[in-house]
């Protein structure tokens, strides 16, 4: 293989799936450690929190509706309070955590954009700006987060750097879990890519690179024969289960600030009931996030995890039997450090009276300042803090940590 093969390959294989801009942290080992989920597409937070309470969600979802709390049937919501339910799917992953009060449920949650555009909502939340803003998307908030933070190492399993982290001062690598794990570079062919380097400016940036690459091979090869041992175990056999572990490979001794992205929720065709397409995905979900906090251990102990989307979908179903872009949604927060077991935050009856332009759900829990009062709260954070991460926000305590 002369050169010019090699580096063809090489950056093919490289630099798709990891940022070379990377620098390697060391984290501060009594850190509190943050994940963010980011489901793109907008899922239908009715068929996540169920206000099986409610008749006007019956009346609205003929055919979507997911059953009422009842002895017997493995379809039927289960009761996490007089109000909500959760989607039987979850049952073995996100209900054991609501069980031992390490989840917390947001509903009526959001952001003030009214576009229901996936594109223009999801930057807005990224960025972290006023609603007013320009958008001129050059900064966002985990960047901002991260730059007000001391020993809080950040990391992005993304293809590209998100909007989310453009802007740090620190260099954050974005390493891809979306390739073939098995695609890694052996010693000799990683020394042939560092020679390539040397003596550029990206040299050392080539070097570390490697380095976090290697690394997270070396992990992803214990979890992959892990896997195999394992055999018939369900949580293993699901792609985002498998990202989950991956993730907390890395998180668990390194990096204290992450993001992920999740694709599959915009279900405008054919959701499904309680067995349906949107109820794998959420099972999936739950079992990755699942598998995220078995492989931390005791480090999840000093974690928390936000389950965020755009927007939530329209309360009615359409006549496609599956839902269209809404508003209002659910957000989840859970981890070691989180006080759940409840459903946090402002509340409205579930009814046709209180839907936002009589389609969805409103926001009455902005996001801007439920997670500037979780941030702040976590990390002790500074008001001036605060504000350079959520500008001009108005912070809330929810209690959520």
């Amino acid at each position: 293989m002369n050169r010019r093969q090699f580096l063809r390959l090489a950056t093919a294989a490289a630099l798709p799936a990891l940022s070379l801009r990377g620098r390697l942290f060391a984290a501060s080992a009594d850190s509190p450690r943050l994940l963010f989920v980011f489901l793109r597409g907008g899922y239908d937070c009715n068929h996540l929190l169920v206000p099986y309470a409610s008749d006007f969600y019956y009346e609205a979802r003929p055919t979507l509706a997911l059953p009422r709390p009842g002895a017997g049937d493995p379809n039927a919501t289960i009761p996490l309070d007089a109000d909500w339910g959760l989607n039987p799917a979850l049952r073995d992953s996100l209900f054991s955590l609501w069980e031992s009060k390490q989840v917390a449920f947001i509903p009526f949650a959001g952001t003030d954009d009214i576009s229901r555009s996936h594109f223009e909502t999801q930057d807005r939340i990224e960025c972290g700006e006023p609603g007013e803003s320009s958008g001129d998307y050059r900064s966002g908030f985990l960047a901002r987060l991260s730059n007000v933070l001391t020993g809080v190492s950040p990391i992005a399993f993304t293809d590209n750097l998100p909007l989310s982290f453009r802007g740090s001062v620190h260099d954050v690598p974005n390493l891809s879990l979306k390739g073939d794990p098995k695609a890694r570079f052996d010693e000799r062919q990683s020394s042939i890519l560092s020679d390539m380097y040397q003596g550029t400016p990206l040299a050392a940036a080539a070097r570390e690179g490697l380095a976090l690459r290697r690394s997270a091979s070396a992990d992803w090869q214990r979890l992959d024969e892990e896997m195999a041992q394992a055999g018939r175990d369900a949580l293993n056999t699901h792609h985002f289960a498998t990202e989950g572990r991956r993730i907390a490979a890395l998180m668990r001794d390194r990096y204290r600030l992450g993001f992920v992205d999740v694709s599959g929720w915009d279900t405008h065709v054919n959701q499904g009931g309680a067995s349906g397409p949107l109820s794998t995905n959420l099972r999936n979900l739950g079992e990755g996030l699942t598998a995220f906090a078995r492989e931390l251990g005791e480090g999840w102990r000093d974690t928390v995890v936000v389950v965020v989307s755009e927007f939530g979908r329209t309360f009615r179903e359409n006549g496609d039997k599956g839902t269209d872009h809404g508003h209002g949604t659910v957000h989840w927060v859970l981890g070691g450090r989180v006080c759940g077991g409840r459903i946090a935050g402002e509340q409205v009856a579930v009814n046709e009276a209180s839907l936002f332009q009589n389609r969805d759900y409103p926001v009455l829990n902005h996001y801007r300042n439920v997670y500037a009062g979780l941030f702040g709260r976590l990390w002790g954070l500074r008001s001036s803090q605060v504000q350079t991460v959520f500008p001009r926000s108005r912070p809330i305590d929810l209690g959520l940590v």
